[in-house]
């Protein structure tokens, strides 16, 4: 059997698959590609969870990639991700190094292990102006009715559900110029937590971002002039301290309805990650709340295995 060309690891928000995921990079002496769509996003740090502190590790600064490259109000998409994984990801290796992927995000952890075909879809204005106004669950149905899976996620507003089908048009209508990597050999190590503890501990950090001052966060990204449907489309605590600020939400309306969006995004990644496993991918499962240093020496036997 060949050789493993990276591990991953996965889990759902609030599972300490980061901190995990930086204390095996620092024992493998190597370094963490980030697999999450919004930390590429400089900042915005408090909302996406970055928790750059977890990268530090014995008092050793474990090096991070595809964190803060990307400027707020801009569009980070699949197929960029997926570029920029690649060089990252080659760069590592010509150092001899053992990439450590860490991310909840599971359609960019999927494209870049599968070596997924992409292209650079441009906007198409026509389509825009026909699905404008229609609710998020008009354009959920009008994407459920899409038979590929690379744009069914996270689109949890009326533009991110815009922009999946406009993705999803285009690759039906024309043959674009297709970006092409390999599979990788990956093994993919799973921090599962109990349903009940997950509730709680996504709610206790929930209240800790808002004492940290999430809203602060995302009153200086609107007073950088950043329009507020921008930070919108970002979703989640973006979507919902923004509709707060300017006045759509109440602050009780926000917190509620956040950590519900919050619960429900935690149970889609879980679902994508079973998914990945009926696609074909191996997962090794672990309690999170076994101890790092057990949870290392697991994912090492694993690794040996391999």
């Amino acid at each position: 059997m060949e050789a493993c060309q990276l591990i991953t690891v996965i889990g759902p928000t609030a599972s300490g698959k980061t901190a995990f995921a930086a204390a095996l990079a620092d024992r493998l002496h190597s370094e963490v590609i980030s697999g999450d769509s919004r930390q590429v996003y400089r900042r915005m740090n408090i909302g996406t969870g970055k928790d750059l502190d977890e990268y530090r590790v014995n008092g050793r600064a474990v090096p991070y990639h595809l964190i803060d490259i990307r400027e707020p109000g801009t569009r980070y998409n699949l197929f960029e991700y997926q570029r920029d994984f690649f060089r990252v990801y080659n760069q590592m290796h010509a150092r001899g190094l053992l990439p450590v992927l860490c991310g909840g995000s599971g359609l960019y952890i999927e494209a870049a292990l599968r070596g997924y075909r992409l292209w650079d879809v441009p906007q198409n204005p026509s389509l825009r102006a026909a699905l404008e106004g229609k609710s998020l669950p008009e354009l959920e149905a009008i994407l459920a009715a899409c038979k590929t899976p690379h744009n069914r996620t996270d689109a949890d507003t009326p533009r991110r559900a815009i922009r999946a089908i406009e993705i999803e048009t285009y690759g039906k209508r024309l043959a674009p110029p297709q970006n092409e990597y390999e599979p990788l050999r990956s093994l993919i190590v799973g921090i599962a937590v109990d349903r009940e503890i997950r509730r709680e501990r996504i709610s206790r950090r929930l209240r800790s971002r808002l004492d940290d001052g999430m809203t602060d966060e995302v009153q200086r990204l609107l007073d950088a002039g950043i329009p507020p449907e921008d930070l919108i489309y970002y979703g989640l605590e973006y979507k919902y301290v923004t509709q707060y600020l300017t006045g759509l939400l109440t602050h009780d309306e926000m917190t509620s309805q956040l950590e519900t969006a919050i619960h429900r995004f935690a149970k889609r990644q879980m679902t994508w990650f079973r998914g990945m496993e009926r696609r074909g991918l191996t997962v090794h499962w672990m309690d999170a709340a076994l101890a790092t240093e057990e949870k290392i020496e697991i994912t090492l036997n694993l690794l040996h295995e391999n």
